[in-house]
């Protein structure tokens, strides 16, 4: 018998998100019914809104998100009704040839929930990231679906879903950061910050926070930034080459996506430096640099999915840190809000003024 419950629905292209009645149908073999208690609201969202990832409307919005265990389909044996999880949009499939090859953060047929969630009328929802949790509840495929210690208050842990491990491992896994290095991070957003964190935690004697707004800087700091470059009247490029010997950074994460912020993380780098692109571009944008500057840089550019993180690996030692006061996940919260505020909540991301709304339900 399907649930009927309220949600966030992007109904067209650019219109305001629409809290609707939808049905969420009883999970069926290697699925899980999960009551949503906390959804931070992320720029993957309004990009999905905007039409700007896909033209599958309507969407069920919301993918960053920590809840409860409702209800198991058959086959699942590693969650029971009233765990406490954090939805991951990547759950590896074990068999695709990345999986096989002991690379499961880059699975190549990650998995979701097989039925649909639909309107009353039964029009089928595409779920945002495959999650679609700005919703009292949603279904999901068991390996979306990551335990975690319940000490951790959803609003902070459901973070880790996206934006965090998103920022951190950018820093820690696909940057690999490691004890002396210098990193610049470019963009000081959730993710930003993020990278900033897991940078810190990694050892790096300098990281260097560069962004328009000198609000964010500060925030930048007390995520482990030493240093910080306000680029409207700066160039970054020169900013962060003063603060590293005249060399550049060993590792750059661009966490805007955007050519111009690409370009300057390009030439940002030390020589065989490491840049790593972590902020999600339009579909539109295109790159260009110069070949020669390609080959005689040397070093490594590198696109980071997700953090380049295992959920089930990497969630857990997240809350862990958090709960240890070793990972500052409450920092990234500005506000709570209701699903009704959303609206709201995008209109303050755009204008820069919060690090994360997060939708309690």
């Amino acid at each position: 018998m399907p649930y009927e419950v309220r949600a966030a629905v992007a109904v067209k292209k650019g219109a305001p998100a629409e809290v609707q009645t939808i049905l969420v149908p009883d999970p069926g073999p290697g699925e899980v019914l999960v009551a949503v208690q906390a959804c931070g609201v992320c720029h993957t969202d309004l990009h999905y809104r905007e039409g700007a990832i896909g033209d599958e409307f309507p969407y069920l919005l919301g993918h960053e998100a920590a809840g409860l265990v409702e209800a198991v389909g058959p086959g699942v044996r590693d969650l029971a009704p009233g765990d406490y999880v954090v939805l991951a949009w990547r759950a590896p499939c074990g068999q695709c040839r990345s999986c096989r090859r002991g690379r499961p953060w880059y699975c190549f047929d990650s998995r979701n929930a097989t039925q649909p969630m639909t309107l009353l009328d039964g029009t089928p929802l595409s779920a945002a990231l495959g999650i679609g949790a700005f919703a009292e509840k949603t279904l999901v495929a068991a390996g979306q679906a990551v335990k975690v210690d319940p000490a951790a208050r959803p609003e902070a842990a459901g973070l880790i879903g996206c934006g965090v491990m998103a920022g951190y491992g950018a820093a820690v896994h696909t940057g690999a950061v490691g004890s002396g290095d210098t990193v610049a991070v470019i963009g000081c957003g959730g993710v930003g910050n993020a990278a900033i964190a897991g940078a810190s935690r990694a050892g790096a004697r300098r990281v260097i926070a560069i962004d328009l707004d000198d609000g964010k800087l500060d925030a930048a700091e007390r995520f482990g930034a030493t240093d910080t470059v306000n680029s409207r009247g700066t160039d970054p490029v020169e900013a962060v080459r003063g603060l590293t010997g005249g060399h550049g950074a060993d590792v750059v994460i661009d966490a805007v996506g955007r050519p111009e912020t690409y370009t300057q993380a390009f030439y940002m780098r030390d020589l065989a430096g490491t840049l790593v692109q972590v902020g999600v571009p339009d579909p539109e944008m295109k790159i260009e640099l110069p070949l020669i500057d390609l080959f005689s840089r040397g070093g490594a550019l590198k696109s980071s999915w997700y953090g380049d993180c295992l959920p089930s690996r990497d969630f857990p030692v997240l809350i862990d840190l958090y709960l240890s006061g070793k990972l500052h996940l409450d920092r990234f919260v500005t506000e709570t809000i209701g699903l009704d505020d959303l609206e709201a909540a995008f209109a303050k991301m755009r204008r820069g003024e919060v690090l994360r709304s997060v939708v309690t339900l």
